[in-house]
This record gives structure tokens, C-alpha cells and sequence, in this order.
């Protein structure tokens, strides 16, 4: 079996701030570094670096920023034929001021080449054949539904940034993945509750087979199709950058259920996997390897069932 991720490639500008700005309002920043980012490529390389037979489908720029993004994935194990260069777009930028003291950021971004990604893009034999296709919506919503309704494989929907989605799309979906805040706006509140049982209603009101809630520190909600709503809590560790620990869960989540682990058992690897991706720079500084994953699986609690 394999992954495919059809999603966005961005190069990540980074800028460390001693604490994030207020609205108007001008910083200094200590540090600055250039790296490979976008959702749909963070997520393939945290699939990559955990299991082979990953694949990423989506557009890059005609500029020097292309080869990085490109070069990167590769070397994260990620097969990158299908990702196409266009022609006169430059590839995608997100610009991410990052606190020193506990990592907290915010994200801006310019999609570039990844706004051009057509539903005859994803109509290929690596979406056909995946037996997980993860999506994001940093791309074109046509595309992302053209490769739910392509794939025979499960699909996973990481429904960020939050926009509304058509009940249509939701229906294809086997797990979507929001955090509470998408998880709210999904399902059409202003605001809502953020303790677990709130969120697991919430969840069930959804079209969508299965959700998974990523709850950050305090790891994740898992609402099922069938059986009980349980909360998965993340081994301790020592965070560096919460950058991109979003997309390690769905990639690590993508990888697992890839290899047959039930849903439970899936949220409870990807909360690890995502918990040690916190501990080192940007968005893929930290991501792990599987043997790294299994081992701080010891020290990752039992889920716990929410009432």
C-alpha cells in the first residue's frame, strides 16, 4: 500500500521573535532561516520519514525556491514525480514569526503555484491506487474533491485553513482531521466549548465517517463512526517550535492507518510522532523516524474515554 498527499509546497520563511506582534503593532525579530514548508509537503515528508511508499502530488514555481522544495521531499523519501512546475507563478511562501520561549507562531501565506493545482493534476495512478490519500485546503477545493472522489484508498481530510466545505466533499471523507478551532467553524458556531464532550457533539454532527480533533498540548480527540469517543494525551516532552506539529499528526496518522493500525491505535502513534516533531526547529526540523516514534511510545499515556 502507499500514502499520497495532494497539497501545497511553500518555502518557509522563519523569523524568531521574543514574543509574537499585536495587531499593528512592529517587532524585532533575533533570527530569520529559509525553509521547506507548505501543509501538503510537511505532511508527506513526516509520512516519508516514518514509512516508505509515500507520494506527493501538487504545483511548484518556475524559480530556484521549486528545486529546494523538490530536493527536500526527496530526501525525506518522498516520491515527487508528480508535483509539476508552472510556468510564470513563483512556488509558494509562508512567512512564520516564531516565540523563542515555548514556540507558539503565526502563519501567512502566499499560494503561488499551488492556487494552478487542476483536478486533471490529481488524476493519476499514485491518487487511483493510494491506500491513504491526505488532503489539506491549501489548494484549490476543486482539486481536493477530484481526488477524494478519484482514490479507492481511505481518505484523510486535514481541513485547514478553515473555510466552509460542502457536504458533498465531507461525504467522502473517511477521517477528517480539524483542530477545535476548524472543528467549530465546521460546524457552523461562532464558538463553542472546548472541553472533549463538546467537541465530540460537535464532531458527530459532521458529515464525515471518523474525526480526529488535535487538541495541541493536550493531544487529541478521536470520534469514531462506531464505538466511544476517547482522548489521546501526548507523551511529555520538551517543545522547541509547535511549527508544523499539526502536519506531523497527519502524516504520522496517514502512515499508520496505511499499515492497518485501527483508528485508536493511529491517533494515539501520531500524537507521539507529533509531540517529538515540537523538539526541533520549523516545520520538519524535528520530525521523527519511526524507530524515535516507537520508543517515546512507552512513555505516551493510554486514551481515555470521554464520557
Amino acid at each position: 500500500m502507499s500514502v499520497t498527499v495532494v497539497g501545497s509546497l511553500n518555502e518557509d520563511v522563519v523569523l524568531t521573535v521574543e514574543r509574537l506582534p499585536g495587531r499593528g503593532e512592529t517587532v524585532i525579530a533575533s533570527a530569520v532561516a529559509v525553509l521547506p514548508g507548505g501543509k501538503g509537503a510537511n505532511q508527506a515528508a513526516a509520512a516519508g520519514r516514518l514509512g516508505a511508499g509515500v507520494h506527493m502530488v501538487g504545483r511548484v514555481g518556475d524559480d530556484p525556491a521549486a528545486g529546494r522544495q523538490l530536493a527536500a521531499l526527496a530526501e525525506s523519501r518522498v516520491n515527487v514525480g508528480r508535483v509539476q512546475r508552472t510556468e510564470g507563478v513563483p512556488t509558494g511562501t509562508a512567512t512564520i514569526p516564531v516565540e523563542a520561549a515555548g514556540g507558539e507562531n503565526l502563519i501567512v501565506v502566499v499560494p503561488g503555484a499551488n492556487a494552478e493545482l487542476t483536478p486533471a493534476d490529481v488524476d493519476v495512478d499514485s491518487v487511483h491506487r493510494a491506500g491513504v490519500l491526505l488532503l489539506q485546503l491549501e489548494t484549490p477545493l476543486a482539486a481536493v474533491r477530484a481526488a477524494a472522489e478519484a482514490t479507492r484508498g481511505t481518505v484523510v481530510l486535514n481541513p485547514a485553513p478553515a473555510q466552509p466545505l460542502p457536504a458533498g466533499l465531507l461525504a467522502l471523507v473517511d477521517v477528517l482531521v480539524p483542530n477545535e478551532h476548524e472543528l467549530v467553524r465546521l460546524a457552523g458556531r461562532s464558538d463553542g466549548g472546548t472541553d472533549p464532550a463538546t467537541l465530540a457533539g460537535l464532531a458527530r454532527g459532521l458529515a464525515a465517517r471518523s474525526v480526529v480533533v488535535t487538541l495541541g498540548e493536550r493531544g487529541a480527540l478521536v470520534v469514531p463512526a462506531d464505538g466511544p469517543v476517547l482522548l489521546q494525551a501526548p507523551p511529555p516532552v520538551d517543545p522547541v517550535d509547535t511549527t508544523g506539529a499539526g502536519d506531523c499528526f497527519c502524516g504520522a496518522l496517514s502512515s499508520a492507518l496505511d499499515r492497518g493500525e485501527s483508528l485508536a491505535a493511529a491517533v494515539r502513534y501520531a500524537v507521539t510522532a507529533a509531540a517529538l516533531s515540537t523538539t526541533g526547529p520549523g516545520a520538519r526540523g524535528g520530525l521523527p523516524d519511526d524507530d524515535a516514534v516507537q520508543a517515546l511510545l512507552l512513555r505516551t499515556p493510554p486514551a481515555t474515554p470521554v464520557d
